[in-house]
């Protein structure tokens, strides 16, 4: 007999916690277009593609875009092989204002510099439309004490990783610059001591999508 933890899995797959609570309240639902930017081996994608989401997804690995094809060939109804492409997030072949989601997971802190993550949003705004919802976790400096600083806003933390880390007064006027409001309170996890991540989900201004 199969576990329910197993079963869960099987379902849900290894989902961000923050991703699933989205789809709980009912903000990521069925005829929706969903992009994953930067999207790995297709971690948060298994119930999108279970349930017949439009899911694109793009990364630069192109050993991480072969998996997420042989994950939706074993697990979408119409797996579409053509919607995971190898590119950079910061320059997406995806039309304007073509995605009703855009998902950045653990992605935005291994930005090079401000010019790149600056880069990598814009261009995740440009495809999503009018109404759409951007939800983003990445890490934060916000709790972080022992921090070396490596020039701009990368830092080496306390296990040792080297990222690019934003605050919360840095996401609230992005948010504002990109013509978008908070979905909900900004709020940053210390994971033991060693890294904050963050979580940042943000409405576009206008279109028939535009609600909480």
């Amino acid at each position: 007999m199969t576990e329910p933890a197993d079963r869960l899995r099987e379902r849900f797959g290894e989902i961000d916690l923050y991703l699933f609570d989205q789809l709980l309240r009912g903000r990521i639902t069925s005829g929706m277009k969903v992009l994953d930017a930067g999207c790995g081996a297709g971690r948060n994608l298994v119930f999108l593609l279970r349930e017949g989401f439009d899911v694109r997804g793009v990364d630069e690995s192109a050993d991480a875009i072969a998996r997420v094809r042989q994950l939706a060939a074993r697990t979408a109804p119409n797996p579409g092989a053509e919607r995971f492409r190898v590119e950079p997030v910061e320059a997406m072949s995806l039309e304007n204002e073509s995605m009703d989601v855009v998902i950045s997971s653990a992605v935005l802190h291994f930005a090079r510099d401000d010019a790149h993550w600056q880069a990598m949003v814009r261009e995740m705004w440009r495809v999503l439309a009018p109404g759409g919802l951007f939800f983003a976790r990445l890490a934060t400096s916000v709790g972080q004490a022992e921090l070396r600083p490596l020039g701009g806003r990368r830092y080496v933390l306390p296990d040792g990783s080297a990222r690019y880390l934003v605050d919360h007064e840095m996401l609230r006027d992005v948010t504002t610059q990109l013509g978008g409001s908070l979905v909900d309170p900004l709020r940053s996890t210390v994971v033991d001591g060693l890294r904050s991540m963050g979580t940042w989900v943000v409405r576009k201004h206008g279109g028939a999508r535009s609600r909480s």
